[in-house]
């Protein structure tokens, strides 16, 4: 007997777990807490598969919410590259010091929105905010991280 539930979290996790955990990268800044907060979440959704509604906004929002609770718990409430975590690209590892330097939520609507792809009310969801507080994290953020990398270039 076939579990339509099952299936339907198998299909989400081939479609969108690998993107999944590098948005999680990109959060925190640790390959670690990124593969934590994935399989934790993954765990969960199977456990309560029959009681989540929407399985792939479910996944991403308590996958956020569990990476940022590991954050806060390891003591490290921003994000920060990990330098230890593997070998990127120095662009990507730019970005990712830039955006572990910006607020949790800034980072968060950030990468949900410009990486992830999802609209402002989608990530406003995710994040347990408002539409109208995504776009001034988002503006803010874009913003702070431009200064961010424009300093890193000027060598400062």
């Amino acid at each position: 007997m076939t579990d339509p539930a099952m299936e339907a979290l198998e299909r989400l996790y081939r479609d969108d777990g690998a993107r999944l955990e590098r948005a999680l990268v990109l959060f925190a800044g640790d390959r670690e807490v990124a593969k934590d907060a994935l399989a934790e979440t993954f765990a969960q959704a199977i456990r309560g598969r029959s009681r989540v509604r929407d399985p792939r906004g479910w996944v991403w929002r308590t996958a956020f919410r569990i990476a940022a609770a590991e954050l806060k718990d390891r003591g490290r409430h921003s994000g920060g590259l990990r330098e230890s975590v593997y070998e990127m690209p120095e662009p990507v590892v730019d970005l990712v010091r830039g955006l572990g330097r910006l607020t949790p939520k800034q980072r968060a609507c950030l990468v949900l929105f410009h990486y992830a792809g999802y609209p402002a009310k989608d990530v406003a969801r995710i994040v347990g905010s408002t539409p109208a507080a995504v776009t001034v994290h988002l503006a803010v953020g874009r913003r702070r991280l431009r200064q961010l990398l424009e300093a890193d270039d000027d060598g400062s």
